[in-house]
């Protein structure tokens, strides 16, 4: 059995925030995190402003494609991770499932790369808690 804590990052399309959310993480935990993404209706691509997102800093996800959640592999993660308000993923027993109902600037009228940027910075910040509360031995977490 692993002690490698596992996440799987899930939005709709499996293009976007999925991607970056697993992205980030790949590249903040390396090997200290087992990292997977998909969709609940994946599409067909990367999409194209995330990715570039995503390279402005250092991260490149284009090789990347969408995938469909993988049952086997949904039962077999500590934690699932939705993103945005649409993405639903059933319960599984023994996986945590949480949503980050991530920031969406075109509600405020801001679209393209600058949107994406915030996505991504909003994102970013919930990868480095999620790393620290997965990476840190259950004994030394502080609780409220």
């Amino acid at each position: 059995m692993s002690t490698t804590p596992s996440v799987l990052f899930v939005c709709v399309k499996n293009g976007g925030k999925s991607q970056m959310a697993a992205g980030l993480m790949r590249a903040a935990a390396g090997d200290l995190v087992e990292v997977h993404s998909a969709g609940t209706k994946p599409g067909t691509a990367v999409n194209a402003l995330s990715a570039e997102s995503l390279r402005e800093v250092g991260i490149d996800i284009s090789a990347q494609t969408p995938q469909p959640i993988d049952p086997a592999l949904l039962a077999s993660v500590d934690l699932v991770v939705t993103l945005g308000r649409e993405a639903h993923v059933d319960p599984v027993e023994g996986v945590r499932i949480l949503n980050w109902d991530t920031d969406e600037p075109s509600e405020r009228g801001i679209d393209g790369i600058e949107r994406m940027r915030l996505v991504r910075d909003d994102i970013a910040a919930r990868v480095n808690d999620l790393l620290t509360e997965l990476t840190t031995p259950t004994e030394q977490r502080t609780h409220p």
